[in-house]
């Protein structure tokens, strides 16, 4: 009953923060039940002034709730099919920047982490030059004199385990609560969509795992001549603590630099295409986080990716969507991208195939009478997602991830060479891969893994028949007698849920009083 409530009094505090941020005003309520366009209504009673005016409402309210709900926004950002079109381009703006924790505090973890004075780890030790809501960043020297190396020093911000799972824990009730007073809301899946929020968060706050990442990028690219990434320093990691390569680049967010430095930006755009591309459909691991900020430009003129964070995978069929999508779009062939989506299993097979290409023609045809340069392939991904949700598609999670990374990968080409033509520039990659993995060496490969699987199932088959012997034994003898429960189990069904339905009434009538109170002292 406590911690309900304790849950009833933050969710409330979150409510008011968004009322008052004018980020109710971004609700759908048409679709919404009675009782909760009550509470949005009482809410919105406390919008502060200007607010709806605001191109970044759901944004700001997120920063004034603190590092938790940051992060929270900036994964509602990649699913709009959760929270919707419009909030999710308002939550894009969200900068996971905060105020850096005191020096003190950074060298107090490490020596915790490797139990030694940090003067026997390093030689120097600055203040920290970037912070975030979950980590920032020192710069350290190793050694001394000429053979001294720079490296980059992530530490975790202190009590942010504690802070995120208090947070998670409140975000966890608010789900079921809806899930369980709302029913038509279950289709949006929020416990589902809370929890992956949570293990996302739970990787990066291991810092090991983004240290693994990074490693596995590096290994991936170690022959592109074009792209790296800083190696770690595996000794001077831990949990809380990772050391890698200091990078001595231009930011790609400072393009006066990168003008002043030499550096060519139309080159430097299709570097950037081309990379995430060669990570996406090459490797099936590609970093989901490639704003500015985490890009450099090092003196030889290659571009430096860090902070490995936030990281998407792609099996081999979504790579093989990805490829067939784009090369579809590119000879114009929309029959074949739809045929791709039904032969991935992403669309039900009671629809029609002619329909469905008739409806990826409709994006498909107005780019080619535009300029090369004025397509956007992050848009036309947009567009396609959209189509195919009226055609059932359900959400692929990793797809979602990879457009909203080409959206900002897009972008920040775009800002180096406004005339970049996103076609000429995908299409060696997005051919290279076809032709490797779609051509005679990729469909021997194909046969390969495919006799590798059925022999493995050969293998199991005993065991499943006998298994599937003793299910049909079993539903036999359940239809003679009928599935019986103890009565003590039946007691107990019923017990509890007269718990759920009391708790669940006592929660809404304590969010309603609350929000009531604040309309009528507002």
């Amino acid at each position: 009953m406590i911690s309900a409530l304790v849950h009833c009094f933050r969710l409330a505090r979150v409510g008011f923060v968004l009322a008052r941020e004018g980020a109710l005003s971004l609700t759908d309520v048409a679709p919404l039940p009675p009782a909760m366009r009550l509470m949005i209504s009482l809410g919105r009673t406390v919008e502060r002034r200007g607010a709806r005016e605001s191109g970044s409402r759901l944004a700001a309210a997120m920063t004034r709730l603190g590092p938790s709900y940051v992060k929270f926004g900036q994964f509602l950002a990649t699913r709009p099919d959760v929270v919707g079109v419009r909030a999710a381009a308002d939550l894009e703006s969200l900068q996971d920047r905060l105020p850096p924790f005191p020096r003190e505090e950074a060298v107090r973890t490490i020596e915790e982490s490797f139990d030694v004075p940090i003067e026997r780890l390093f030689s120097d030790f600055g203040p920290a030059l970037a912070a975030a809501s979950i980590a920032q960043v020192h710069r350290a020297r190793i050694g001394e004199g000429e053979g001294a190396l720079t490296v980059a020093v992530k530490v975790l911000r202190p009590g942010v385990r504690e802070r995120f799972a208090r947070d998670l824990a409140s975000m966890r009730f608010a789900a079921a609560m809806a899930e369980r007073l709302f029913p038509s809301m279950r289709r949006l899946r929020p416990i589902e969509v809370v929890e992956t929020l949570a293990r996302s968060v739970a990787m990066e706050m291991d810092l090991r795992l983004e240290a693994a990442a990074l490693s596995e990028l590096g290994e991936n690219t170690r022959d592109d001549v074009d792209f790296r990434v800083p190696q770690v320093k595996w000794d001077l990691t831990a949990r809380d603590v990772m050391t890698s390569e200091w990078v001595d680049g231009t930011p790609l967010s400072d393009m006066a630099a990168l003008v002043a430095a030499g550096h060519d930006r139309v080159v430097l755009a299709r570097t950037i295409i081309q990379s995430f591309l060669r990570q996406a459909l090459r490797d099936g691991f590609f970093h989901a986080d490639m704003h500015p900020g985490n890009l450099f430009v090092d003196p030889e003129g290659r571009l430096v990716a860090v902070d490995c964070g936030i990281m998407g995978r792609l099996g081999h069929k979504e790579r093989r969507f990805l490829a067939e999508i784009l090369l579809g779009f590119i000879t114009r062939n929309y029959r074949r991208v739809a045929e791709v989506h039904f032969e991935a299993g992403y669309v039900p097979r009671h629809h029609s195939i002619a329909d469905f290409a008739q409806a990826i023609r409709a994006i498909g045809e107005p780019i080619h009478d535009r300029r090369a340069d004025e397509i956007s392939m992050a848009k036309l991904l947009t567009l396609l997602f959209e189509i195919t949700a009226l055609f059932d598609m359900n959400t692929r999670t990793e797809l979602v991830m990879l457009q909203k990374t080409m959206v900002v990968v897009e972008g920040v080409a775009r800002s180096l060479d406004p005339r970049l033509d996103m076609w000429s520039t995908a299409d060696p990659v997005v051919r290279q891969w076809i032709e490797r993995n779609l051509g005679p060496v990729g469909r021997l490969e194909e046969a390969g893994r495919g006799a590798l699987s059925i022999a493995g199932f050969a293998g199991h088959l005993p065991s499943i028949l006998n298994r599937g012997e003793r299910i049909v034994e079993q539903l036999e003898i359940a239809g003679e007698r009928g599935f019986l429960l103890a009565p003590e189990s039946v007691a107990d069904i019923g017990r509890a849920e007269a718990r759920r339905a009391r708790w669940g009434n006592l929660a809404l009538w304590a969010i309603a009083a609350i929000l009531a109170a604040m309309w009528l002292g507002g």
